[in-house]
């Protein structure tokens, strides 16, 4: 039993001993370290001021480009390629030939027909001549007219069918990659290339049907894609007549130029609607605000006795655009705050402001 009373108390003779010393060292290395009233060392931060700029209101959303018209461009009647008069990728006009059937049996046929209806000709001529003189009966001259006109729909009707043979560019448009080749046996509905036309193009999103009172056809949109690195501007040109029930959104056609043809169908849109109306906001980086579920928050940095200190400042934002947050709430023109790197800080630390440090906010936050 003194042997456990002994062991125990050189064990805690020993903590104490090393917790001085662990005490000690940490004390100098804060001394050393500049830190300050609170114990923390100093911080090298980058600030900037909350600001004050006009910003358009504007409803942001995502959707999709769509072509104005697109068709998988097919045969009416069946036949074998004789001939394609078109290169993949490439621009057509409404009406040009694109693929040719064969047809030469089909143009035989028209010439048998043609033949027969110049005899029915000749014969109701004939008829209508004997007509008059009593020389044949009215239903003998109503036969005559009736057989004309039976070989003159025939051979309308195979023309038509030769034509159908040729199959033409049904609009003005883009084609796709073509999937037939000279030769090949088309049986009617078989797909032989994609047509789109791009000039105009249309921007496909929806909205909370909160914005409905908002939306009106006219309304200026700005719309962004992945592939290019600048804005395109169109204008709302159709809105839905009813509500989706599971989604509770409307959705909403906006029409942009397209002339260059480089915006295409089926591209990811980002889309934002302009309102008429300019508002006052002050703003700060986004990377001066952590985002989280408790609440957004900075760091203020305060003038005290003491030098510049961080202090954490609950805010309430708003709209994000181009790298920078609206404050709504927790701030005031002009204040500073830490501009980025805000889990090195804590509140109630020290800091000093690097002057050398030069942010682009909207290439660190993106759009």
């Amino acid at each position: 039993m003194r042997t456990f009373i002994r062991l125990l108390v050189a064990l805690l003779l020993l903590g104490g001993i090393f917790g001085g010393i662990f005490g000690w060292k940490y004390y100098q290395q804060m001394q050393g370290a500049g830190g300050g009233p609170s114990g923390l060392p100093t911080a090298s931060v980058a600030a900037t001021e909350v600001a004050s700029e006009e910003w358009q209101g504007r409803r942001t959303a995502v959707g999709s480009l769509s072509a104005v018209d697109t068709v998988a461009v097919s045969t009416e009647v069946a036949g074998v390629i004789e001939s394609i008069s078109f290169d993949s990728g490439q621009a057509v006009e409404a009406g040009d030939l694109l693929v040719q059937l064969d047809a030469e049996v089909d143009r035989a046929e028209l010439e048998g027909l043609r033949a027969q209806a110049e005899l029915a000709r000749i014969e109701f001529e004939r008829a209508e001549n004997l007509l008059p003189r009593r020389a044949i009966s009215q239903s003998e001259f109503d036969q005559a007219r009736a057989q004309l006109d039976n070989a003159t729909a025939a051979v309308r009707t195979q023309q038509a069918r030769i034509r159908q043979k040729a199959i033409r560019a049904p609009f003005t448009g883009l084609l796709g990659i073509r999937g037939v080749s000279v030769g090949e046996y088309l049986s009617p509905g078989t797909p032989i290339v994609e047509l789109r036309q791009l000039a105009p193009i249309y921007a496909d999103f929806s909205l909370p049907e909160r914005f409905l009172p908002e939306l009106e056809p006219g309304r200026t949109v700005e719309v962004e894609v992945n592939a290019y690195d600048e804005v395109f501007r169109g204008e709302i040109t159709a809105i839905d007549s009813g509500v989706d029930v599971g989604t509770r959104s409307i959705s909403v056609r906006a029409t942009l130029d397209n002339d260059d043809r480089r915006l295409r169908p089926g591209m990811f849109a980002q889309v934002a609607v302009l309102a008429p109306e300019r508002r006052e906001v002050m703003t700060i980086p986004r990377t001066a605000v952590s985002f989280n579920t408790y609440g957004d928050f900075t760091y203020r940095i305060n003038e005290t006795g003491d030098g510049l200190v961080a202090e954490r400042v609950q805010i309430r934002t708003g709209e994000s655009r181009n790298g920078y947050v609206e404050v709504l709430e927790g701030l005031e023109q002009g204040e500073r705050v830490v501009a980025a790197g805000l889990v090195r800080v804590r509140d109630g630390q020290p800091v000093e402001i690097d002057e050398t440090v030069a942010l682009d906010h909207s290439e660190i936050s993106g759009r």
